[in-house]
């Protein structure tokens, strides 16, 4: 049900976020919701949206430029206020994972480290209306480090950050590709395919 890779002493955990503590901040369903919502044209959205969201999450352009863009390239019916609130509203926590994660933090008294692409104001956004700062030590998010993974050096900035030995850290991801990098950057890994399964993994694990 999920790939784990077991060695040494675990004394850090790095997290994505999106997938694992909460729904993806701007997803392709977000999106269509979107174009749903405000009668928007869904092919060009996705098209602008694929030249710019690069620059947006790596912390080169605002969300206001982003949306300059992508949306308000042209005359809208609807404010720009409204639409960034819609974007906001896309995020939710899935449900128990915060509240499990912060419980193993607690029990194992781990770093825990976010490794996640993110543009700024929606990162800030999600930690804020989240509480994020209530798990998290440090973030390694795209929109603050310039890095986007799969960049390796997220992961290697990630253990600099932490004064952990890559072997010392657990990175939990929701993508396999993403996981099969960190695994060759020498991290324990765990696949993440939902909140069960990485309970029982947590439960089996000797730490």
């Amino acid at each position: 049900m999920y790939n784990i890779t077991k060695t040494c002493e675990i004394k850090t955990l790095f997290l994505d976020i999106g997938g694992v503590l909460l729904t993806n901040g701007w997803g392709h369903e977000s999106r269509k919701m979107a174009v749903e919502r405000f009668g928007l044209n869904e092919d060009e959205l996705e098209d602008k949206h694929e030249r710019s969201f690069d620059t947006y999450e790596l912390g080169k352009m605002t969300l206001n430029e982003y949306l300059d863009r992508v949306v308000f390239d042209e005359p809208r019916t609807f404010s720009r206020e409204d639409f960034k609130t819609f974007m906001f509203d896309q995020s939710h926590a899935l449900d128990g994972h915060i509240d499990f994660f912060k419980e193993v933090k607690k029990k194992y008294q781990f770093k825990m480290i976010a490794v996640s692409n993110e543009g700024r104001e929606l990162n800030e956004h999600r930690i804020h209306h989240f509480k994020l700062d209530e798990l998290f030590d440090a973030y390694i998010c795209s929109c603050y480090v310039h890095l986007h993974k799969p960049d390796i050096d997220m992961l290697r900035m990630a253990c600099d950050v932490s004064h952990t030995h890559p072997r010392n850290a657990l990175y939990v991801d929701d993508s396999l590709m993403l996981i099969d990098v960190g695994r060759s950057f020498g991290l324990q890994t765990l696949h993440f395919r939902g909140l069960d399964p990485a309970k029982e993994y947590f439960h089996t694990i000797n730490i």
